[in-house]
């Protein structure tokens, strides 16, 4: 398989394995949304790691797959493209990437769709799809822009020049910078920490804050209101109230 699920401690590693430089043919991209639609199923993964190994997150696209392909078969393809990205970025659960070396084109929205990015000071981010006469087609456009901003999200994909760590985090394009042989490491311990609280208020607030920023703040504030209500009706909201009190804070012990 070229990309894997495996679970330990309560976090869910979605590994890519298609060496050398695992490039997102059709069948990667296929199994991506069908591991990330089992994250999101499985009870016993309670936050998720995308990783794609020691020296590599992702390439990009496989350009001679995409080469064989007309206007008629992107068309039909684009959608599935985007669906199964998009299916990472709606796992209701806390998502890092660890990043080490290249995440370009398709490796770099793969990046974006985590809600947290630790990358290796040998990585190296972009999105050259300009180089190629085309523009990012798996979110990069459009989740780019949310998390750095229009004129920065402009001038990647305008110029398509990759950025290395230290540039990628001033960006906010990343938000960790560690040694390369330590963002595994991290992003795991980064998940777990997050495996042990209140799944269902995590799941609250990661809806909350991608919804708010899709719509009006009206709506955002509809959101937030409902979801905060609701978790008053959780065993979470008992255990955490109840520790608090008893115990003071940051003590709780969540199911």
């Amino acid at each position: 398989m070229t990309v894997n699920l495996e679970v330990a401690e309560g976090v869910g590693t979605i590994r890519l394995d298609r060496p050398p430089m695992n490039a997102l043919d059709v069948a990667t991209q296929d199994r991506l949304r069908e591991l990330a639609e089992e994250a999101t199923r499985r009870d016993d993964v309670r936050a998720v790691v995308v990783y794609g190994g020691e020296k590599v997150f992702a390439a990009g696209a496989d350009i001679k797959e995409m080469q064989e392909m007309d206007h008629s078969a992107m068309i039909l393809r684009a959608r599935a493209l985007q669906d199964a990205f998009t299916a990472v970025a709606r796992i209701p659960k806390p998502v890092v990437a660890a990043v080490t070396g290249y995440a370009l084109g398709g490796g770099c929205e793969l990046a974006l769709c985590a809600d947290f990015r630790i990358a290796g000071d040998n990585a190296k981010l972009g999105q050259p799809e300009i180089l190629l006469g085309l523009i990012p087609g798996a979110g990069g456009t459009q989740r780019l822009a949310r998390l750095v901003g229009p004129s920065k999200a402009k001038d990647l994909i305008f110029t398509g020049r990759m950025v290395k760590a230290d540039e990628a985090l001033s960006l906010g394009l990343v938000d960790r910078v560690v040694p390369a042989d330590e963002v595994y490491a991290q992003a795991h311990a980064w998940a777990a920490k997050l495996a042990q609280g209140p799944a269902i208020a995590l799941r609250a607030a990661k809806e909350a804050i991608d919804t708010g920023l899709e719509t009006d703040i009206e709506t955002g504030l509809a959101v937030e209101r409902n979801w905060f209500a609701g978790l008053f009706a959780t065993a979470d909201r008992e255990i955490g109230m109840r520790s608090f009190v008893e115990e003071g804070p940051g003590k709780a012990k969540f199911l």
